[in-house]
């Protein structure tokens, strides 16, 4: 694609409009700004000319602008409220101070186009330039009611604290980077993205959806948007809810069916082992017999579980951990003593199992030892001794209820 050609023809540059569904209500909320160049037979995209290096910047502005101003235009010819989402190089924006961008949409809004209804996506590959004086510059947008979004977020994890610092209000998670991770990393850059997004209070938008797998992941992480060729592909025209790919709401119901039907299970396998566990409370004794009590237990859980211990109220070790190698379990008394109150929500639970007097389930983590993913089923003896069952990846993996979160 010539870039000359597209500046002496820039009559043949169209905008097309990918739609961004809200998690709230199943409908389209906003579109994604996106330029096409008309050639014989069809369009083709403008991404190329964007990202070519040797593009001069002017063209790329020129272009953009126009792109803009085709697009605020039909927006308003349709009385549409959607959000707009703009994607906009750092580098050009800093290069002008971003005062045409800002006048060509200050002159829009006397006609009648709100700036709250602009999104700009500045993506994270950027804050490698002069971020210092990118963050001052959108700063100063946002005092005009526009919203800030990072696209591509994740993608490099030595951003976090710039991203901390310019408090975007959306954070836009690219979908395909999951395939260049394993699952249980990509989890956990998911994990610390949520949690950034939850301290700077903004919002998970997730985008490139190729399919219901990945519709469910967002869904089930955290998305706020959702955006994707899976519901919608980009258009000319500005599609509705009616006209995406598939009906999200319907699409919801069957995860919020799958999901409470695994909760449903997981507190039916609680019961189970409390059940157990109840049935033998008659012999616990005290500390000083703990070995003795696990060596009750080990039958009722010799299907699911690789190591039981018992630790008191301080988080100190009490028993020796009984651990199951090829089936046959041993004692390691040299555990006895060992201090486990510094890992995460692990006073916190003890806590609470000593509010309730009932047991509980961890969340899928990674045993410290072995590198696997597993769950601890964990009781109240006493008010001052607590019995820890880990669950083996093994069987974990068998049943899905317990695989997933």
């Amino acid at each position: 694609m010539d870039p000359l050609d597209i500046i002496d023809n820039m009559d043949k540059i169209m905008p097309v409009f990918q739609p961004i569904i809200s998690a709230v209500k199943h409908d389209v909320i906003g579109y994604e700004l996106l330029g096409r160049y008309i050639e014989p037979g069809g369009t083709k995209s403008l991404g190329e000319f964007f990202n070519d290096p040797e593009v001069p910047d002017e063209y790329k502005t020129e272009v953009d602008q126009r792109l803009l101003e085709m697009a605020l235009d039909q927006l308003l010819a349709q009385n549409s409220d959607c959000l707009l989402f703009i994607n906009r190089n750092a580098r050009q924006l800093m290069a002008g101070d971003g005062e045409d961008f800002l006048k060509t949409l200050l002159e829009y809004r006397k006609r009648g186009f709100p700036l709250e209804r602009i999104v700009l996506e500045i993506t994270e590959h950027d804050f490698n330039d002069d971020f210092d004086t990118l963050n001052h510059l959108l700063l100063y947008f946002k005092t005009y009611g526009i919203q800030i979004a990072v696209d591509h977020v994740g993608a490099k994890s030595s951003n976090i604290d710039r991203i901390r610092q310019l408090r975007p209000h959306i954070l836009k998670i690219d979908m395909s980077i999951s395939r260049h991770h394993q699952p249980d990393a990509f989890q956990d850059i998911i994990h610390s993205l949520s949690m950034l997004a939850h301290r700077i209070g903004a919002r998970l938008l997730y985008e490139y959806i190729e399919d219901n797998h990945q519709l469910y992941f967002a869904w089930k992480h955290g998305g706020h948007y959702y955006q994707g060729y899976y519901l919608a592909h980009p258009d000319p025209t500005l599609l509705t809810t009616d006209s995406l790919s598939i009906h999200v709401g319907d699409k919801v119901k069957e995860f919020v069916h799958r999901e409470k039907a695994m909760v449903g299970e997981r507190l039916a396998y609680t019961a189970r082992s409390e059940e157990k566990l109840k049935r033998l409370m008659g012999k616990w004794q005290s500390p000083d017999f703990a070995d003795l009590f696990i060596q009750e237990v080990l039958p009722h859980f010799k299907a699911e579980s690789f190591r039981i211990y018992i630790c008191n109220g301080d988080g100190e070790q009490v028993s020796s951990n009984f651990r199951k190698t090829a089936g046959i379990w041993q004692s390691e008394p040299q555990q006895i003593g060992s201090h486990w109150a510094f890992r995460p929500y692990f006073l916190e639970n003890m806590m609470l199992m000593k509010a309730s007097h009932k047991g509980r389930l961890s969340d899928i983590y990674a045993d410290i030892e072995t590198g696997e993913m597993i769950r601890t089923f964990s009781y109240p003896l006493s008010d001052e001794c607590f019995l820890f069952i880990d669950l083996s990846y093994e069987f974990i993996s068998e049943n899905d209820y317990l695989l997933f979160q």
